[in-house]
């Protein structure tokens, strides 16, 4: 199996034991868990207008996150209305 450097620093550090749990593992599992089921409730279908160029590069990042475009823009615009949305600055 191939990794990429992501994959790979995350094996290194695997390996060398240096992962520990995180405090009040259940609450984060069942908070995740809500987050889930909130994206997965669609009962709502909105239709928008989005540049061609925009659209490339949601589908793009979608296939990055392993998610079909659709749920990856639903995804998106969940998190920023519950304040989760974290921004990269280059």
């Amino acid at each position: 199996m191939k990794l990429n450097k992501e994959e790979k620093e995350i094996l290194n550090t695997y390996e060398k034991g240096d992962f520990s749990s995180i405090p009040n593992v259940k609450k984060e599992i069942e908070k995740y868990r809500e987050y889930a089921k909130s994206t997965l409730q669609k009962n709502k279908r909105i239709n928008i207008r989005i540049s061609e160029r925009d659209l490339v590069h949601l589908q793009r990042e979608a296939v990055t996150e392993g998610l079909p475009y659709q749920t990856f823009i639903s995804s998106i615009l969940h998190k920023f209305i519950t304040g989760h949305l974290i921004r990269k600055i280059n």
